[in-house]
């Protein structure tokens, strides 16, 4: 019998979860992000939102929230330390959508390159979810693959790490996957500026599919007219979704946010957070109406991948109307994602 006195909102745009809590909650009710406001949440016990929702003090300071659970892999709309200092429970999704991206970024690569993609050398900065993808599937495409973090090669050791000078020097490509922090030795906010572009010497396609403040973007489209990047592919952007029209009209690819869409990686994001309540309130595990998500390939091809997905007609769509972004975002149809493939 559901529980007259448990209540739990979920931002509306985040899919598969309609009808699955209600067994357990008399109130589940699903706003879009500009109605999770302070006085919605006053009773809420758990929230369940995706970026759009700022999770503060602001937020939730006069709210009985005990859990904020969000159906994307990254947290920076959360206040995490507030919300610890409140005994706020803080659940993400991390990896969710990671073959999506991974998929974006080599489909993009093929709309983009000339030459035979196994004779790029390609920087990944950021090797956890995505990046780890993206290099097993670079180095089954035969590339040349540099890899930069700091955080796990401090962790791990090794010599198989390269600096952010030998990417900006060597690098055919340079694809970004890190959170995004502000603070810290390794703070990745802006660490693409002047000064990092005015390094590049093999005026490479640069790929933003992680945060947009990773990347700075007047930085950016002057060293696009400068000749120091020869392409952009960017998913992500400063100041959604108010983007840069500068950028959007320079980037060989620019598609609204939608790297990770695809219908796997949303059913195992909202898997995470249904469990993530299951879990708070003691309650049995509940299980989406959707199959399991298959997965992720461990290697693919140029062909395959290719197939799987075309950026054009999102590029195309972003272009023709920028001020629709959310929209754009909000009905994109999920696709699925890259299959399985020997090396061509």
């Amino acid at each position: 019998m559901p529980n007259p006195f448990l209540n739990i909102i979920v931002e509306a745009n985040v899919p598969y979860l309609r009808g699955v809590l209600e067994q357990y909650a008399s109130n589940v009710r699903y706003l879009p992000s500009e109605e999770i406001t302070p006085k919605a949440v006053e009773n809420c016990d758990a929230l369940i939102v995706r970026t759009r929702t700022r999770c503060d003090e602001a937020l939730l300071g006069r709210s009985r929230c005990r859990l904020v659970a969000t159906a994307t892999i990254g947290t920076d709309h959360i206040d995490t330390e507030w919300c610890a200092s409140r005994g706020i429970v803080v659940v993400n999704a991390p990896g969710c959508n990671a073959p999506a991206v991974a998929q974006y970024v080599f489909a993009s690569l093929m709309r983009v390159i000339c030459k035979p993609i196994g004779a790029h050398t390609i920087g990944i900065i950021g090797v956890g979810h995505v990046g780890s993808i993206v290099e097993r599937w670079a180095r089954a495409l035969d590339m040349r693959v540099l890899r930069y973090d700091p955080p796990r090669q401090a962790a791990e050791g090794g010599d198989d790490w390269a600096t952010l000078d030998e990417i900006a020097a060597e690098a055919d490509i340079i694809t970004f996957h890190t959170p995004l922090t502000r603070e810290g030795e390794h703070a990745t906010y802006h660490m693409a500026d002047e000064a990092f572009f005015g390094k590049l010497r093999r005026a490479p396609i640069l790929i933003n599919s992680a945060r947009g403040a990773i990347v700075d973007t007047p930085a950016l489209v002057q060293a696009l007219d400068k000749g120091l990047v020869g392409s952009a592919i960017i998913d992500c952007w400063e100041n959604e979704p108010e983007i840069s029209r500068e950028l959007l009209e320079r980037a060989a690819i620019a598609t609204p946010h939608i790297a990770g869409y695809s219908a796997a990686g949303k059913v195992r994001a909202s898997q995470e957070v249904a469990d993530a309540v299951t879990t708070m309130f003691y309650l049995p595990r509940v299980h989406l109406n959707e199959p399991q998500p298959p997965a992720c390939a461990r290697a693919v091809t140029a062909t395959g991948v290719a197939e799987s997905y075309d950026p054009e007609a999102d590029t195309a769509a972003l272009r023709a109307n920028p001020e629709n972004f959310e929209l754009l975002r909000n009905n994109y149809p999920l696709r699925r994602e890259a299959p399985e493939g020997k090396i061509d």
